[in-house]
């Protein structure tokens, strides 16, 4: 798990993401620890990928279980709740 120290590195992560690279843990000092999965436009490609990684399987059930709790936020609610006092 990586730590975040500015919202450039985190964009730099997010711009390297891709199929192969579509999971990104990784924590921000004063904020938490953080789950980022790239999803696809084409929706069925991330089913299959599931089907063949069980722990992608049980990552993206756990990630849809939480956000149906109410503890999930996009990326752009991530991006705006944070400042540059959250990687000092």
């Amino acid at each position: 798990m990586g730590k975040i120290y500015s919202l450039e590195e985190l964009m730099k992560y997010i711009s390297n993401m891709n199929s192969e690279n579509s999971v990104f843990q990784f924590s921000i000092p004063g904020k938490g620890k953080f789950t980022l999965v790239l999803q696809e436009e084409y929706e069925q490609s991330i089913s299959i990928e599931a089907e063949e990684n069980p722990a992608l399987k049980r990552m993206l059930k756990k990630s849809i279980e939480q956000h149906q709790k109410g503890h999930g936020m996009t990326t752009t609610e991530l991006l705006k709740s944070l400042s540059k006092k959250d990687f000092m």
